[in-house]
């Protein structure tokens, strides 16, 4: 990994990490804390829109006309690499990615963006435009944005798509018999808290992949019944939203999850970030890990994850299309909603 592609600060290179105390999806509320804030906030009545918050998805939907439907995003977050352009990267992938998980298409985007004033001009400038290639690679184009000073650097986008209003993905839908597959490996949260410069810029290297590829294939198989992606509050937050809607139990086989490259080791060394606290709050009732299962996957359930991949349950017929873009680790069975790992 470089240091900001060798963006000097007051005479040393430049590390982005040493600007913020908590960076990537690891930012975010508790899910417990924000859920009760969205319950107080209005309900729209426009009957219009698709998806809002009540229920929320990962982005929300309105329909424009019979044929479409707009995704409107956001996401932001301090950084939690030190170079400018992977920070811009993974924040633009990370953004575009819950319009990919709601089966859409990503059209445009805005730059959300807050810096101290006296950030180097040359870091801002990596990140806008390693953010812009993303973007651009996810089929949209960044249309603007607005920046405001700050203590510590923020940066994300505001996403904008287009989805048939008939073919929109959603966290509920899952049927018992479903097989559930995952798009990209488990561990950023550990790996980059934790692990040597191979491991994270192999993790760097998947967060700043984007998930098109995989709802495209989703997209063209058929017989998928739920998606979700999985960010900050991990495998088991995400997975467990699902299975809630769904009415029924996920099982989960600790074998087949794919994960970068050292972070079960690095996991069992007791290594957590301070969000794996957060998601336990939240959902560790909901969560179980089998008799005689290494405990190294408990912490890895429950790592927040930055720019993760789709997690889909599908149709059993519809997973030898998926395979290469998709892992197969797990399948819906009957029984109370719940995520057990085995």
């Amino acid at each position: 990994m470089a240091d900001s592609a060798g963006i000097m600060h007051e005479g040393a290179p430049l590390r982005l990490t040493e600007w913020t105390s908590c960076g990537g999806c690891a930012a975010k509320w508790g899910k417990d804390l924000l859920a009760g804030l969205v319950d107080e906030l209005p309900r729209s009545v426009d009957p219009a829109l698709i998806i809002g918050l009540a229920p929320f998805d990962d982005a929300a939907v309105y329909r424009v006309s019979d044929d479409v439907a707009l995704v409107s995003t956001t996401d932001f977050f301090p950084p939690l690499v030190d170079d400018a352009a992977d920070f811009g990267a993974i924040a633009a992938a990370n953004a575009c990615s819950d319009v990919f998980a709601m089966g859409g298409r990503v059209v445009m985007a805005i730059n959300v963006a807050a810096f101290p004033e006296h950030f180097p001009r040359e870091a801002i400038v990596a990140i806008f435009d390693a953010a812009a290639a993303v973007v651009a690679e996810a089929g949209g184009t960044i249309a603007g944005g607005h920046t405001i000073r700050n203590p510590e650097p923020i940066f994300g986008l505001a996403v904008q798509g287009v989805v048939h209003p008939d073919r929109v993905f959603t966290k509920g839908g899952a049927r018992v018999g479903d097989v559930l597959m995952l798009s990209k490996p488990l561990g950023t949260g550990i790996v980059l808290a934790g692990g040597d410069e191979t491991q994270k810029a192999g993790a760097i290297a998947g967060m700043r992949r984007l998930n098109r590829a995989a709802s495209e294939a989703l997209i063209a198989t058929g017989g998928v019944h739920a998606v979700t992606d999985v960010t900050g509050y991990a495998l088991a937050g995400h997975g467990w939203e699902m299975a809630e809607r769904s009415h029924g139990a996920f099982r989960i086989a600790s074998s087949s999850l794919p994960l970068y490259p050292g972070a079960r080791e690095i996991a069992a060394r007791g290594v957590r970030t301070g969000g794996d606290a957060r998601n336990r709050t939240a959902v560790g009732a909901h969560v179980r890990l089998a008799e005689g299962v290494d405990p190294a996957f408990d912490i890895l359930a429950f790592d927040p994850q930055t720019s993760g991949g789709l997690l889909a349950a599908v149709d059993p017929k519809a997973v030898d299309e998926l395979r290469g873009t998709f892992t197969v680790i797990g399948e819906v069975v009957d029984g109370e909603p719940e995520l057990l790992i085995v």
